[in-house]
């Protein structure tokens, strides 16, 4: 089974209503904001990944989840195969950094030992509250769609760390993303709909579209890149559909009334206008005003290319 055909079979399951239809990235159950996510060895990271990046990409995409409901973090819980000794103290160590980074306290969780030879499997719970949590449905006909930061860097970076020539910005961009936590608490009053880009920006896109019972628009024109991307890249047409399905970005992608202009959010961090969401269904590109054709590939999908 692919990924959408698993969700419309635990759709037909007893459901809490905080479970949003299982349609958004978390749950909100007694003023909480529920998030989990698995990180598997040879999917989510590369064996030769330091162990310290790990922990830290573990943390930071549930992080991500809450960011994109404008939730306040209350803490997290993690289950963690033991292994090796020295690959364990390198995972405590970057565990500390990046709780430390974003002042996130350690709840609880599990541990349990690895069989020689198999992959590690990770998994993460994180909490939070205090949360507008607009869901991926709410988007209306006639909204903007916006991004945060800039696209591709993760995409880039993960081919740098299988071994291309690249900067080590762009690697650790893949490595230890950067959750908008700050952002998305200035964000979330405001907006319909708001997810953050783990799967790829086209995809993600095309998720909050088809919850919302939408069609969405991206000008590729309009796909934020950093300097280091196109440094290394390039800036064209293709060069920004590669940025735009390469996924693990972890910005914010969100939907707000056309006229609605975001406030400055903190760090200085840019947001861009993308695209127009309208009635109707499915995804459409264009770049500089032409129409492009949507690719076979437009982001991550468990158990399937898509």
């Amino acid at each position: 089974m692919n990924e959408p055909e698993f969700l419309a079979a635990l759709r037909t399951l007893p459901l809490h209503p905080g479970a949003r239809g299982l349609r958004d990235d978390a749950a909100v159950v007694g003023g909480f904001v529920l998030t989990t996510d698995t990180l598997v060895e040879g999917v989510h990271f590369l064996a030769t990944d330091p162990a310290a990046d790990v922990a830290w990409k573990l943390v930071a995409v549930n992080l991500s989840d809450l960011a994109a409901k404008g939730a306040a973090v209350e803490g997290v819980m993690l289950n963690v195969p033991l292994s090796e000794d020295g690959w364990d103290r390198g995972f405590l160590d970057g565990l500390r950094a990046v709780l430390a980074a974003f002042a996130v306290p350690l709840i609880g969780g599990d541990t349990v030992s690895l069989p020689p030879g198999a992959a590690r499997v990770l998994s993460c719970t994180a909490i939070g509250r205090d949360a507008p949590a607009p869901s991926r449905t709410g988007a209306r006909a006639g909204d903007a769609l916006w991004v945060t930061g800039t696209i591709g860097d993760a995409g880039a970076g993960l081919a740098i760390a299988q071994g291309a020539d690249g900067p080590a910005t762009l690697r650790d961009a893949y490595r230890r993303p950067q959750p908008r936590l700050a952002a998305g608490r200035v964000i979330a009053p405001y907006v319909h709909a708001m997810a953050d880009v783990s799967d790829g920006l086209l995809i993600d896109a095309a998720r909050i579209a088809a919850a919302s019972g939408l069609a969405v628009t991206v000008d590729l024109g309009a796909v934020p890149l950093s300097a280091a991307y196109v440094g290394w890249q390039g800036g064209d047409r293709d060069d920004r559909l590669a940025a735009a399905t390469a996924g693990d970005d972890y910005e914010l992608l969100f939907a707000a009334d056309p006229d609605w202009m975001p406030p400055p959010l903190p760090d200085a961090l840019p947001v861009t206008r993308i695209g127009t969401l309208a009635a109707g269904a499915g995804l459409t590109l264009h770049h500089g005003g032409e129409p492009v054709p949507l690719p076979a590939r437009i982001g991550w999908e468990h158990g399937a290319a898509v």
